[in-house]
């Protein structure tokens, strides 16, 4: 009987295999000849909060391309969800444009298992705004391009065959939402558009009475872990129950009725560090009129950042109540055949396992918001991340050398709404992530607006990370860090004795490998060499420079980058992954000496 499932599902896979093949002649990577489009990305999108019973749509779904006042009625053709229609792995490679509409389509059934269930149609993300429809039935909206949004569409479904609809608007840099490095004619440091569905798109099941979300918060200093439920119920309803084991040790449990924090106390807990990214196992129960409605899987560390002023006078980042010096790579989530969504899950990890393989103990995740899944390949790795909100709309004068004087940008009262709208969106999402140290606004001006304002909202939003308020400037006395950006050089410019100053971004360190190109006859980088050795040797010579300043008064520091991107040569990998430009054993060594620097 095996065989005989086996067998079908081969001949299946072939008719919908010859509707989907890369497009275009762009580079590729070597995961692209590994998609399946019977299974693609196959692991659970949500590690964080995770149920057992879950339905995968990603997959070839019909697709159109319509001007805005037009209904979808036939399809151009079919795209490989969930990469961008301006992707190569889409199979479609055509902008949208903000006069114009994307729409998908796809048929699905609901398991018979399923029968008397709730099912939640979960989007990992979806760039920009999205409507959805089940059945013709309007299920619901969302705006923002990197945030997870889900529909309970129970009332909407049919007993047999149903039909889901959707259609998304996205006009990238014509409008004033986040769009980070997206714009709608590549040049330099800008990038081809993402537009659509670009990450998972899923069905699950739940009872009448389930749990929606989860908040945990390790607190080492008084010893406790408090984890916040969030569930359908009435607040003061129903039980829920948080269990806490190292493997298949329990290590303590809590209950609290609905509505109420679960506080479990760990008197000799493992902490997460990058030497030792411990974490424990959680099981979250809820308890309705005595019975099991909810069952969900997670995890969480117990871990500490903060500031902390050291002997010399310097305001130093710390982990665990200890000096650590934060040191990785800038690191944009671009990949050329995927654009925005890595190939597969296995990729999707290699740029982090690569980070920790080259002696680094963060990365700073630059104007882009990645699948969960990327966070968790951290949080198993022990790399701390610095997360950037994705930038959009108009810019004022920018002023990296000094503190600004000059006039912040005015945002509409829409494009305002919507930027703290999205930047707590992006919070919540990530916050139960241990990974997460330190929360950036804004870089470099971009579309910086009430500086002051947003950073002190987001510390007190989440005290427990450090915020720095802008990357690069422009500067302003608020927040937990100062921020430098210098190219192509560590300099020490500007320096803050109330908070911890860092440096941003610098190195850039450009090397042309021509069987590796984005585009063969167009490249940049700040400063380019042409072997494996002169690369390293000017990577040392920053990094032993950079140790001086780190005694002078550098808390951390993000070296540009972690690969290739577009025309841009700058990176440690080629964008494809398939070559490492430096001399790896001397990268490692360094930056091991780096990371260690403040280390009693």
């Amino acid at each position: 009987m095996k065989k005989v499932i086996y067998l079908a599902a081969i001949c299946f896979s072939f008719p919908l295999f010859a509707q989907w093949q890369p497009a275009g002649d762009k580079l590729k990577t070597k995961w692209a000849s590994e998609i399946d489009v019977n299974n693609v990305l196959p692991e659970y999108p949500r590690p964080i909060m995770e149920r057992q019973d879950w339905v995968n749509l990603n997959g070839l779904w019909d697709y159109a391309i319509l001007p805005a006042d037009n209904d979808f009625r036939k399809a151009d053709g079919k795209i490989l969800v969930p990469f961008a229609v301006e992707s190569s792995l889409s199979g479609v490679q055509k902008n949208v444009g903000k006069d114009n509409m994307l729409w998908y389509s796809r048929s699905f059934t609901i398991p018979a298992s399923w029968k008397n269930k709730r099912v939640l149609l979960h989007f990992g993300a979806v760039d920009w705004k999205t409507d959805v429809w089940v059945n013709d039935v309007k299920v619901g909206e969302h705006t923002g391009g990197y945030t997870p949004f889900s529909f309970d569409i129970t009332p909407a479904l049919q007993k047999d065959n149903n039909r889901l609809v959707v259609k998304v608007w996205d006009p990238t840099d014509e409008s004033f939402q986040p769009r980070g490095k997206q714009v709608n004619r590549p040049h330099g440091i800008w990038y081809t558009p993402v537009s659509g569905i670009w990450q998972t798109v899923w069905l699950e099941p739940v009872a009448e009475q389930y749990i929606a979300c989860l908040k945990t918060t390790p607190d080492i200093d008084s010893k406790t872990l408090r984890v916040e439920a969030k569930t359908n119920l009435p607040i003061g309803a129903g039980v829920v129950e948080v269990t806490v084991s190292d493997g298949a040790t329990t290590v303590a449990s809590g209950r609290a009725i609905g509505g109420q924090a679960v506080e479990i106390r760990i008197p000799d807990a493992k902490l997460w560090s990058p030497a030792s990214p411990f974490l424990y196992n959680l099981k979250i129960t809820l308890t309705h009129n005595g019975k099991i409605s909810d069952e969900v899987k997670s995890y969480a560390a117990m871990r500490k950042f903060s500031t902390r002023r050291d002997a010399a006078g310097i305001v130093r980042l710390q982990l665990n109540n200890e000096d650590l010096f934060h040191f990785g790579p800038l690191d944009q989530g671009w990949w050329p055949d995927g654009l925005y969504t890595a190939p597969t899950d296995e990729a999707l990890a290699y740029d982090v396992v690569k980070t920790r393989d080259f002696g680094y103990n963060m990365i700073r995740k630059h104007v882009k918001v990645e699948p969960a899944r990327w966070y968790t390949h951290c949080d198993k790795a022990g790399i701390i991340v610095w997360q950037d909100m994705p930038s959009g709309d108009r810019s004022p004068q920018w002023q990296n050398k000094k503190y600004f004087d000059g006039s912040e940008i005015t945002r509409s009262a829409e494009s305002e709404k919507n930027y703290r709208k999205e930047w707590k969106e992006i919070i919540d999402a990530l916050y139960s992530y241990p990974c997460i140290g330190v929360w950036v606004p804004f870089n470099e001006a971009w579309g910086q607006f009430k500086t002051q304002d947003i950073a002190e909202w987001t510390k007190a939003y989440d005290p427990s990370r450090s915020v720095n308020p802008a990357s690069g400037g422009n500067h302003y006395t608020c927040g937990d860090i100062l921020d430098l950006h210098n190219y192509p050089a560590p300099s020490l410019y500007l320096y803050d004795a109330q908070r911890a100053t860092v440096l941003g971004e610098y190195g850039g360190i450009g090397m042309v490998i021509k069987e590796h190109l984005w585009e063969p006859n167009r490249n940049w980088g700040y400063v380019q060499f042409n072997t494996a050795k002169e690369v390293t040797d000017e990577y040392v010579k920053y990094a032993e420079q950079l140790k001086t300043l780190i005694r002078a008064g550098f808390s951390a520091a993000v070296y540009t980058q972690t690969t290739d991107v577009e025309i841009e040569v700058n990176g440690l990998m080629t964008y494809d992954r398939k070559v490492i430009k430096l001399e790896e054993d001397r990268l490692k060594q360094i930056n091991r000496e780096i990371c260690n620097s403040l280390r009693k």
